[in-house]
C-alpha cells in the first residue's frame, strides 16, 4: 500500500479549533470523491476524537492537538489525532459506552461514535504522555491517480 498524499496540521487545543480540524480533513479527502454520507462520517469521527483532546487529553490545560492524514493506493484514508496530554490508564474501560472522565454533562459516547462511523478504530495512549487515535476508512471507487489534478 502506498501512500499517495499526506497532510499534517497541528493547532492549539482549543474548542474553536474543532470545527477547522474537521473541515480541514474533509477537504483533504475530496479528492476520493466521498458521498455526502461518507465525508460526514469522516467530519464526525475527527470531531470526535479533536474533541476527545481538547476535553480530556488536557482538561484544565493548553496543549497541541496534531493531524497526520494520509490517502493510499487503495483508497484507503488513515487520519492519526494525537495529543500530548494525560493520557488514558485503562483504554479498555475509555473505549466502553458511556463512560467519561468528564465532570460535565458528556455522554461518553466519543469513542463508541467513533466506531460506527469508520472502518477501523485504534487507540493507543500512555499516562502522562498523551493519546493517539487512529480512524481508518476506505473510500474508492476511482483509483486515485487516475482522477484530474487541478
Amino acid at each position: 500500500m502506498n501512500v499517495l498524499n499526506q497532510m499534517k496540521l497541528s493547532f492549539l487545543s482549543r474548542s474553536i479549533n474543532e470545527s477547522f480540524a474537521r473541515s480541514a480533513v474533509a477537504a483533504f479527502v475530496l479528492p476520493l470523491d466521498p458521498t455526502v454520507a461518507e465525508i460526514t462520517d469522516i467530519k464526525t469521527a475527527v470531531s470526535e476524537a479533536v474533541t476527545n483532546c481538547i476535553v480530556h487529553g488536557y482538561r484544565d490545560s493548553e496543549g497541541t492537538v496534531t493531524i497526520d492524514a494520509r490517502i493510499t493506493d487503495a483508497g484507503k484514508v488513515i487520519i492519526r489525532i494525537r495529543d500530548t496530554g494525560v493520557g488514558i490508564s485503562d483504554i479498555k474501560r475509555a473505549m466502553e459506552p458511556l463512560y467519561t472522565t468528564s465532570c460535565d454533562e458528556r455522554a461518553g459516547l466519543g469513542f463508541a461514535v467513533m466506531q460506527s462511523f469508520m472502518d477501523r478504530v485504534a487507540v493507543r495512549s500512555s499516562p502522562g504522555k498523551g493519546t493517539t487515535v487512529t480512524l481508518e476508512k476506505t473510500i474508492l471507487r476511482i483509483p486515485y491517480d487516475k482522477r484530474r489534478s487541478g
